[in-house]
């Protein structure tokens, strides 16, 4: 499997977490609390320099905690496939479950518990950068269960992969790919609630395309032809 078109597929599961119903209406919300600045504060002109960079600050912090965890979830699912790989069954159950998440997604039948999100609440606001980054983290595990078929998707790519490293690597790009609308957010919050306004209409859409996105990788993956995925794309990737 290519490792090329798996970060690209890992990136746009990252994008397609961020843009999720579950996801998307709460970023203003997660941005005020990490920065301790009211949303009217962020979206004035008068302190714009100073808050942007206090916000981008924060931000990054948090970016940075949820890309621990899930970096570390990757090695844990690569170094779990490397285990059990003595035989294609492995290969087998990895489509399955990606096909099974990408029904779910699609509304065909629903999975109880990826429908219940464990948010942690608190009362007080983050005391910097380091609070930020423990939020991060509690956004990783709290959310799983809300970004969990995408997630899931990767997770299960990454136990295919042939090493820890890449296992690694693909989590890190799938980070990146819900990380830099989140900072992008974070800087430009009016043109966010602009743009969400339009997006919010094409929610199931959304839903729709990420599921039927991961039954393909699935079956894909289950007869081994995801070959045919990287000979398409491969001439018009850059070489890692």
């Amino acid at each position: 499997m290519s490792q090329e078109v798996t970060l690209l597929a890992a990136f746009v599961a990252g994008i397609l977490s961020f843009v999720s119903p579950c996801v998307l209406p709460l970023i203003p919300g997660y941005i005020s609390f990490i920065s301790g600045l009211t949303l009217e504060e962020m979206q004035g002109e008068a302190s714009a320099s100073a808050s942007r960079r206090h916000v981008l600050i924060a931000s990054l912090a948090f970016v940075f905690g949820f890309t621990v965890v899930f970096v570390a979830a990757g090695a844990s699912a690569t170094a779990i496939g490397r285990f059990l790989s003595q035989s294609t069954i492995v290969q087998k159950i990895a489509g399955v479950i990606l096909v099974v998440l990408g029904l779910h997604m699609m509304g065909v039948f629903r999975i109880r518990f990826l429908e219940n999100e464990k948010r942690i609440h608190t009362q007080r606001k983050p005391a910097g950068p380091l609070g930020a980054f423990l939020v991060g983290i509690a956004f990783a595990f709290g959310w799983t269960p809300c970004i969990g078929p995408i997630l899931g998707g990767i997770l299960t790519i990454a136990a295919s992969r042939d090493s820890v490293g890449e296992g690694m690597q693909l989590l890190a790009v799938y980070s990146l790919g819900l990380g830099v609308p989140f900072l992008l957010t974070s800087v430009a919050i009016n043109q966010f609630f602009a743009a969400t306004r339009r997006i919010r209409k094409y929610y199931h859409a959304i839903e729709v395309v990420s599921g039927a996105l991961l039954i393909a990788v699935g079956l894909l993956i289950f007869f081994d032809q995801f070959t045919l995925i990287v000979r398409y794309l491969e001439p018009y990737l850059p070489t890692l």
